[in-house]
């Protein structure tokens, strides 16, 4: 509950700043002086896709874990709380340095642009504390895997660690690229910065917190939905082995976020490329098994025709509508990742809003959703209290209005982000651009959408109060599913420990060993800082 709260308040903030966004960018909206619209871009993109999401992923694997594999001992319950603090204080550190604008870095906090240190030492202590909290979590699953020798481990638990390993793997990226080249530099220990080596070391991170994100949705898709609706998920081995695909395929893929930046070879961009397509795999087996999963049950209470068994489904349940929508988002979201993942037809998008209107798509709806709903039924089994018919009737109401604010906002910026509109940008006729001037119709409704989705935003955190707070006592089980084959054996690959690390740690040293080398061999002459105080 303690990560729950930090989440629904990075929620509040998060939000209201997404809102101001859109209404500047549509110039409907005049900032008063001394704010900035990059200072509240930047708070915007921290505070959700860095913040919310680590300590609302935290809570409900340290959740799960604890579910399936039994208490925590002291030692894995003082690394959960260890964890927490470190987390909650470096986000504090940072997001100071955001509202003194001293840190209007935006969410990539790119080089050249150069922040105080105290927010690179700040969002460091954040990723340290997730990998004590992750420390935790895998002890209780090791822990169980050694009192059952040769039994199957709980299936969400082995997805939670799934998720820590290839989080702790990716992680160490940014964390040297901010330990050893962000903080000396900031300090003026050093002039310049290599912008090519740090942002290949972030994005080497920077792909696989996508999956980071995404990979709890799908644990809830897999191992929650299926008992929320009454039926067995598809197969338990079907998920544990995409997991491992996952795991595989999600970090040497980072590149491809590069296609476009001098410093890299060609040769080592189409290596990378291969590698992010090879992830399409398990995410087409998880569309299978999810969707035959839904099918099974519908047969079994007798539908007929090709697509009869979606009327069984429980469209009164928010715990299974809101992850439903986000399971349909993350198909046209998914599309949109091949698009920029292709060379060519990247060159048409990149750093256009289009960008942005994908990542809203996958993560903001997809997983966001995802989450909304696993939140109805994990904060009153926490607290003690049930979710009422009242409250299951409004959120519902806030989900449809998240879908349809998304849809908005995300297809307006999809549409404009074709026609060249930049992302990261503020207001701009652009000198009175005829060009410029056809992107603010599509920045109007980008606002509008982000209108309704801030209403949403409110109705939220009511939910979140009541259920927290004010709803009735009862018992809100923890809704955990077992599998159709269920009586199988685990394919030994899939939890040879060995096997994975050896495997994850070949594929990134062939995707990254010579053109990281190459960087060292032969460096550009670096860059000085940019922000406050320096060079605007």
């Amino acid at each position: 509950m303690a990560h729950m709260y930090v989440a629904i308040v990075c929620l509040i903030i998060g939000g209201l700043a997404g809102l101001v966004q859109t209404l500047v960018r549509s110039g409907t909206l005049e900032l008063p002086a001394g704010i900035g619209y990059y200072q509240i871009l930047t708070v915007h993109g921290i505070i959700l896709a860095l913040v919310l999401t680590t300590f609302f992923i935290m809570g409900f694997q340290i959740s799960a874990v604890s579910r399936t594999t039994g208490t925590f001992s002291p030692l894995a319950r003082r690394l959960g709380w260890t964890g927490f603090w470190v987390m909650l204080i470096g986000t504090a550190m940072a997001a100071t340095m955001v509202l003194l604008n001293k840190a209007t870095v935006l969410y990539t906090f790119y080089a050249p642009l150069q922040a105080h240190v105290i927010f690179y030492v700040g969002m460091a202590l954040v990723i340290v504390g997730s990998w004590i909290s992750a420390a935790g979590q895998m002890m209780g699953y090791f822990r169980y895997r050694k009192e059952h020798k040769g039994q199957k481990t709980p299936l969400i638990s082995y997805m939670a660690t799934i998720n820590n390993v290839m989080w702790i793997v990716c992680s160490i990226g940014v964390a040297l690229t901010v330990l050893l080249q962000m903080i000396p530099w900031s300090l003026g220990l050093v002039e310049r910065i290599d912008v090519t080596l740090s942002r290949t070391l972030f994005w080497y991170f920077g792909h696989a917190l996508v999956y980071f994100w995404l990979l709890p949705a799908y644990m809830s898709w897999y191992a929650v939905v299926p008992k929320i609706i009454g039926t067995k998920a598809f197969s338990d081995n079907l998920a544990r082995f995409a997991f491992m695909l996952f795991l595989f395929f999600s970090i040497p893929v980072g590149i491809h976020h590069q296609l476009v930046e001098p410093g890299i070879e060609a040769t080592w961009k189409y290596v990378q490329v291969v590698l992010t397509f090879m992830v399409v795999i398990p995410s087409l087996m998880t569309a299978f098994s999810l969707f035959a999963t839904f099918e099974t049950y519908g047969r079994r209470t007798g539908a007929k025709g090709l697509l009869g068994w979606l009327k069984t489904l429980p469209w009164n349940d928010a715990r299974f509508v809101l992850p439903f929508i986000g399971m349909a988002a993350f198909i046209p979201g998914g599309a949109g990742g091949l698009v920029n993942a292709s060379a060519q037809m990247d060159q048409v998008v990149h750093n256009t809003i289009w960008i942005t209107g994908h990542f809203h798509l996958t993560v903001a709806t997809a997983v966001i959703l995802t989450f909304f709903g696993t939140m109805y039924w994990l904060i009153p089994h926490c607290t003690g209290r049930v979710l009422t018919k009242q409250l299951n009737k409004l959120a519902l109401i806030q989900g449809y209005m998240w879908a349809l604010g998304m849809s908005i906002m995300s297809g307006a910026m999809h549409f404009i982000g074709l026609f060249g509109a930049p992302r990261r940008s503020t207001y701009s006729e652009y000198g009175g651009s005829k060009v410029a001037a056809e992107w603010i119709p599509y920045q109007i409704i980008q606002a509008i959408g982000g209108t309704i989705l801030f209403v949403s935003i409110i109705l939220v955190v009511i939910i979140f109060i009541r259920l927290a707070f004010f709803a009735p006592k009862g018992h809100e089980p923890y809704p955990i599913s077992t599998a159709m084959d269920e009586h199988l054996p685990t394919t030994k690959l899939v939890e040879n420990w060995k096997f994975l690390l050896v495997v994850t740690i070949a594929l990134i040293l062939i995707a990254y060993t010579i053109p990281v080398s190459q960087m060292f061999i032969d460096p550009p002459p670096g860059a000085k800082g940019f922000g406050e105080g320096k060079l605007w």
